[in-house]
């Protein structure tokens, strides 16, 4: 699964152009106070991680949704098939009476 921060792109489509703006919208219609760092931080580069209530903020200073600054590729990840047991790795049989060795 890829995911793909879109902050910039989004701001961008509202005419927010740099982390000074950003940081002042976030203060006057989310009421959030982040530093210039962490502001500069969330608009340069792709976070690993974003708070719920930071995302909650952006999604209301920039009039978006969640949709719009996260972009999720859910392309079901390929996974190669293992090949079949020769059947000479197989546990034998312990006896004639019908027991078999314990399931690996």
């Amino acid at each position: 699964m890829k995911i793909q921060w879109r902050l910039r792109m989004a701001a961008a489509q509202r005419k927010v152009w740099t982390g000074t703006e950003l940081r002042r919208l976030l203060a006057e219609k989310a009421g959030l106070e982040l530093s210039s760092a962490s502001v500069s931080a969330l608009f340069t580069k792709e976070p690993s991680q974003v708070k719920m209530t930071t995302l909650a903020a952006l999604c209301t200073a920039l009039e978006c949704t969640p949709n719009d600054l996260i972009e999720v590729d859910t392309t079901p990840v390929g996974r190669p098939i293992a090949p079949p047991r020769p059947v000479a790795d197989l546990p034998q049989a312990a006896s004639a009476r019908g027991r078999s060795m314990p399931p690996l």
